[in-house]
């Protein structure tokens, strides 16, 4: 059980905002227009790293630091953006870092990790590269990262929505991509703390609904494979016993088919001009839905995750043009 609260949440943001961007709130007059309510984007695209990831990664280390536990080298296992936030943590804190991951990580995100100093092992499936890193894990001397599923990286990561808040004012929703849970746990503890009128919501690919699955049945699903979806930072086998608490306090919880995250994707890029991963476009699947069963103008703060897509991905999102279709409620 996450026993994280609000103050962990302020005390990781005095704790790495030296070391991390303001990010900006953005909003397009057009969509707000097509869809009758005011969206406002986090984009954390404009992260160190690209994305959010970097919030939980420094919040953990620095505490362990403070705390006499760092020791020398970290390990982590990751898809892409847990990877380059732990190596460039780990670069700033002056350890050494190895991640495992598998040989379907982005190229782009491999390459940054591997910029940032960290040595890359890759295996052939997610699983095989779990049950290394909690094998290194064991070592003396190492400190094991996880990408979600530890209380200083959930406060790590509330951090973007409590900046967010800040920025925006009080708003009526508050929807975050789901992965491990990690971003959605946290801006659950800052909304509610914050704005406790304010509904918070999940989104994840229909594709790698474990959550869903997990949430419909009240115990954690796994996926038995990797699934194939285009919002790879959603694509984690299952959430965490911390993050799933906090899953289970949301206000809705959204699956989102290929098709919605492909045009979504194609929107947002063209509409706020800017780089944006599958895996943070995809909440705007969740949040048309919700939008349809409102009867009045809502404010929603829409987290966006991070903007790391290599070229192989890119040419999979745009290889049908969606731009034809306007967004609106009736989509």
């Amino acid at each position: 059980m996450s026993s994280v609260t609000f103050a962990d949440v302020q005390s990781a943001k005095k704790r790495i905002s030296p070391f991390i961007n303001k990010t900006p709130v953005l909003e397009s007059q057009l969509l707000n227009s097509w869809l009758g309510h005011k969206i406002l984007f986090k984009a954390e695209c404009f992260q160190k790293t690209g994305a959010f990831k970097i919030r939980g990664a420094l919040n953990m280390l620095l505490k362990a630091k403070e705390d006499g536990r760092l020791g020398t080298h970290v390990v982590a296992s990751s898809s892409g953006n847990h990877a380059q936030a732990v190596a460039y943590a780990a670069k700033i804190l002056g350890v050494s870092a190895t991640i495992f991951s598998a040989h379907n990580v982005s190229k782009v995100k491999a390459a940054a990790t591997l910029y940032y100093g960290a040595t890359l092992d890759l295996s052939a499936t997610r699983k095989e590269a779990d049950e290394k890193v909690a094998e290194a894990a064991k070592q003396d001397g190492v400190l094991w990262m996880p990408p979600f599923n530890h209380n200083d990286i959930i406060a790590g990561q509330g951090t973007a929505t409590l900046e967010a808040l800040e920025q925006t004012g009080e708003v009526d929703s508050v929807f975050a991509p789901v992965g491990g849970g990690g971003l959605v746990s946290g801006s659950l503890i800052s909304t509610r703390a914050l704005y406790p009128n304010a509904s918070v919501m999940g989104a994840e690919p229909l594709m790698a609904n474990d959550a869903a699955q997990s949430l419909r049945t009240g115990v954690i699903q796994t996926l038995p494979e990797q699934p194939n979806t285009l919002a790879d930072g959603a694509a984690t086998l299952q959430v965490g016993e911390k993050t799933f608490p906090h899953l289970q306090d949301l206000d809705g919880f959204y699956e989102v088919d290929e098709i919605k995250i492909a045009y979504w994707t194609q929107w947002l890029q063209h509409l706020l001009k800017i780089h944006v991963e599958p895996t943070c476009a995809m909440s705007m699947g969740g949040v048309v839905e919700w939008l349809k069963s409102q009867n009045s103008e809502q404010k929603v703060l829409v987290m966006l995750s991070g903007g790391n897509i290599d070229q192989q991905k890119m040419t999979k999102i745009w290889q049908d043009d969606h731009l034809y279709q306007i967004p609106s409620l009736l989509i």
